[in-house]
């Protein structure tokens, strides 16, 4: 599939069967997240894949534990897809997917955030050309504030100077693969 077709393809999942992606598979995801651009070709972002998926239930718990609903711009995404902001009993922040990849980035680096969603947005693309359905998901920040979290990173030997900025969740879509919807008017201009 042509680079612009698998973009209007790839639809952020947010239901998924309770089937694992493969070793290879995530670690082709992983790798394409390497390749993304970054500030000043510092390759300074770090990828953790959990293929582990009561671990990354865990997570995504504590991914939703401290959810602000009062900082939304929105109050509503999708009713093929539903996400936590569709509904606040969801207790998961990752919506069931069995695998999940962390994008660390440097705390106080002034580029972070950018860098670890160009390695979130080449790993989403990626697993839609293997067939992998996936979403980014925000929230890193939060997520491992607190003992458990921080217990993790020390167990996988995260720099204490690093910081989670976002997620990629991967797994199969459950149901039908959501279609494109139209693009917004007035939302791109080029001036000569």
């Amino acid at each position: 599939m042509e680079l612009l077709e698998l973009m209007k393809y790839r639809r952020s999942i947010r239901r998924y069967q309770d089937r694992q992606i493969s070793r290879e598979d995530m670690e082709t995801i992983i790798k394409a997240g390497t390749y993304a651009p970054n500030a000043g070709g510092g390759q300074r972002s770090i990828i953790v894949g959990v293929r582990n998926a009561s671990l990354a239930e865990k997570i995504g718990r504590l991914n939703v534990a401290r959810f602000d609903r009062s900082r939304l711009s929105g109050s509503y995404v999708s009713a093929e897809q539903p996400s936590i902001i569709d509904d606040p009993t969801m207790k998961s922040g990752f919506y069931g997917a069995p695998a999940v990849c962390v994008v660390f980035a440097m705390k106080n680096f002034l580029y972070s955030i950018p860098d670890a969603f160009c390695c979130a947005e080449n790993m989403v693309l990626m697993a839609a050309e293997l067939g992998i359905s996936s979403c980014i998901i925000a929230r890193g920040e939060e997520t491992f504030d607190n003992e458990i979290g921080l217990t993790l990173l020390r167990e996988w030997n995260i720099p204490e100077n690093y910081i989670a900025r976002c997620f990629v969740i991967l797994g199969y879509c459950d149901g039908e693969y959501p279609q494109p919807k139209s693009r917004k008017a007035q939302r791109s201009k080029i001036i000569e």
